[in-house]
């Protein structure tokens, strides 16, 4: 529910929600394992994986996704593999045919010229393979076997070519360095914004070159136990920054805030400050987009653990107007500082709001009560009335309406007045 300004100020005031301005102190419970990282990496491992045969079915993402030790590692012994061993068929057709016993006989016609051992042999399927074509040693018309091998090995040559030729361009062209330039705030705060207890975090991007459609989305990872009692580690809950209302896609281009309203739907419904320093939770916030220079997707990950969520905190403004520009100052974007905000939870912010609204209702209610009202003064002097019906000065009602404004206050009477046309309405 929305706060009038008089309402929020007089919570601040209450009793029920106050605020400690007395820094943090040391936690003793113990560190969470966190389930992603500050800089995006999962913390998840598998294991005893049965199945690893999958991995071969789909192999070209396999060697995708492998580091770049193994990829170039693979790289290279693709090309070597293939090589030595065509090179050891073409030594194995010229030992067979006798080419190596007839070196010095001008008037035999060997498979292949020049091929006077396995050396030889190699650097031919090189040549082969990589169409460099020295023209010292090539294939004569009197070996048919050799003509069937060339043919083969140019095309599984070209095979290899463009399938390790295409998994290193996919490599090298992967957007996962595009989201090195994503920053996330270090800690997350809850404070007041329009008068209502909000989660933010800020985002921003370090590149000129934007991120297309970037959208945001956060989980909540928290363990669970089930009415039925099923233990759950790591359940997962969404966070809404907004999707409701189109929100939670941004136009990054300079840094944003990201605010997570805490309502009756919220997971933070009913944490209050002294309960978020005994939680254990963990917020993943992800940031999806298309990178502008490439047109590959690109997501952003942060987590923020139960310690790095600074209740009361506000973040340092961080844009100014320079001549003909914004002017960002990234030396500010992870600053924080402290506002008045109350340490009660949503709910008890929300019920304090509620009982302070009909506390002045029937305040006011009351008080006018107390005071004779128009028709009750017109009914016990009626020669008054009459009088002044006949043309007299209404100047009992005029004295009578000056005595209510001056007990009652101007804004009291108003509010009275609201209260019975809203409720006559309703």
């Amino acid at each position: 529910m929305m706060l009038s300004r008089h309402t929020s100020s007089a919570l601040l005031s209450s009793p029920v929600c106050f605020h400690f301005s007395f820094p943090f102190f040391a936690r003793t419970r113990r560190k969470r394992q966190r389930y992603v990282e500050k800089n995006g990496r999962c913390n998840v491992q598998h294991g005893n994986m049965r199945e690893t045969y999958r991995y071969l079915t789909d192999i070209f993402t396999t060697l995708v996704d492998l580091n770049w030790r193994c990829s170039l590692f693979v790289f290279v012994m693709a090309y070597a593999v293939t090589w030595l061993f065509f090179g050891a068929i073409w030594y194995l057709i010229a030992y067979c045919r006798g080419d190596l016993d007839h070196l010095e006989d001008e008037t035999w016609t060997p498979c292949v010229n020049n091929v006077n051992g396995f050396i030889s042999a190699f650097l031919f399927s090189i040549e082969t393979e990589t169409t460099i074509g020295y023209g010292h040693r090539v294939i004569t018309d009197q070996c048919p076997v050799g003509t069937m091998l060339l043919l083969l090995q140019a095309i599984l040559g070209s095979m290899v070519n463009a399938f390790m030729v295409g998994c290193m361009f996919v490599k090298i062209s992967q957007p996962n360095k595009r989201a090195e330039t994503l920053v996330f705030s270090k800690h997350a705060v809850i404070s007041l914004r329009d008068d209502k207890l909000c989660l933010m975090f800020r985002v921003g991007d370090l590149r000129s070159s934007h991120i297309v459609g970037a959208n945001m989305r956060a989980k909540l990872i928290k363990s669970k136990q089930t009415q039925e009692g099923e233990f759950i580690p790591l359940d997962q809950t969404d966070i809404s920054v907004g999707f409701e209302t189109g929100d939670d896609r941004l136009f990054l281009v300079s840094p944003l805030v990201i605010s997570h309203e805490i309502d009756s739907c919220s997971a933070f419904w009913d944490m209050s400050q002294a309960q978020l320093e005994k939680e254990d939770f963990e917020i993943v916030v992800i940031l999806e987009g298309m990178v502008e220079a490439t047109g590959m997707t690109c997501q952003a990950r942060s987590s923020y653990l139960a310690e790095e969520v600074l209740w009361g905190h506000r973040f340092s403004p961080m844009m100014s107007l320079a001549e003909g520009f914004f002017d960002v100052d990234y030396g500010a974007f992870h600053h924080t500082f402290e506002v008045d905000t109350p340490s009660c939870s949503a709910r008890e912010l929300s019920l304090a709001a509620a009982r302070l609204d009909a506390h002045l209702y029937w305040s006011i209610s009351s008080r006018l009560d107390e005071e004779p009202t128009l028709a009750n003064q017109a009914a016990k002097q009626p020669d008054s009335g009459s009088a002044n019906s006949k043309g007299g000065e209404p100047t009992f009602i005029v004295g009578e309406m000056t005595d209510i404004q001056e007990q009652s206050g101007p804004g009291e009477l108003n509010g009275s007045v609201t209260t019975d046309q809203s409720e006559s309405e309703a």
